[in-house]
């Protein structure tokens, strides 16, 4: 598991241009897996349906994972638009990202040349402008412990900055956390060795 954070857009954005009388609007979105990202593309082919392209691509996930890019020409030449748009996604190392380049024919054709700098240079605008938050890698661990180790057990959770997702009460206590994968193995150890291996650490499952 690569337990490296990456950036993801912190907002939607949208930018415009006119090229040779063609409108191009490009759209970006923070979209956090396929599904989420083939929904964003329908949302603004539904918006803009009257517009003779609506050109895509997406990195669904970290920005290294080509298992999750996509891209769709949507009816321009082959390679003169989901590629580059593709191409400048890829190349600013944002993840979890979508683009939609929506242009309004306007009766004089880019060529080949002039519709791949149109559509990646869209987005290399929209790029320019977007915001982005760090997206760290967390993983959660299930605690089991007596009560006597509560205080104990929360006053280290606080100092990793770890999360309680749930706590159960009962001959015991069953306590569900998520921390910084990075930070995981060391409270782990650390949870275990103060209180002298009378906590149990189970379930580390990634989150991400």
């Amino acid at each position: 598991m690569n337990i490296t954070p990456y950036l993801i857009p912190a907002s939607a954005v949208v930018s415009e241009e006119e090229i040779k009388k063609s409108r191009f609007i490009t759209y970006l979105a923070h979209t956090s897996g396929i599904e989420s990202a083939k929904s964003f593309v329908a949302e603004i082919k539904a918006k803009h349906g009257d517009a003779r392209h609506n050109c895509w691509a997406f990195v669904a996930s970290r920005p290294e994972d080509s298992m999750c890019w996509g891209f769709s020409d949507d009816g321009e030449p082959s390679g003169t638009a989901g590629k580059p748009i593709l191409a400048q996604l890829t190349g600013s190392g944002v993840g979890e990202i979508t683009a939609v380049v929506t242009r309004y024919y306007g009766g004089i054709r880019l060529g080949t040349g002039g519709l791949v700098k149109a559509y990646g240079g869209g987005v290399q605008q929209a790029l320019a402008i977007l915001t982005t938050n760090e997206k760290a890698i967390t993983v959660q661990f299930t605690l089991s412990c007596e009560y006597t180790h509560i205080a104990l057990i929360e006053s280290i959770l606080a100092s990793h900055n770890a999360v309680q997702v749930s706590t159960e009460f009962s001959h015991n206590v069953l306590m569900t956390v998520e921390v910084d994968a990075r930070s995981a193995d060391q409270m782990a150890s650390e949870i275990v060795n103060r209180t002298r291996g009378q906590v149990s650490v189970a379930g580390l499952n990634n989150n991400s």
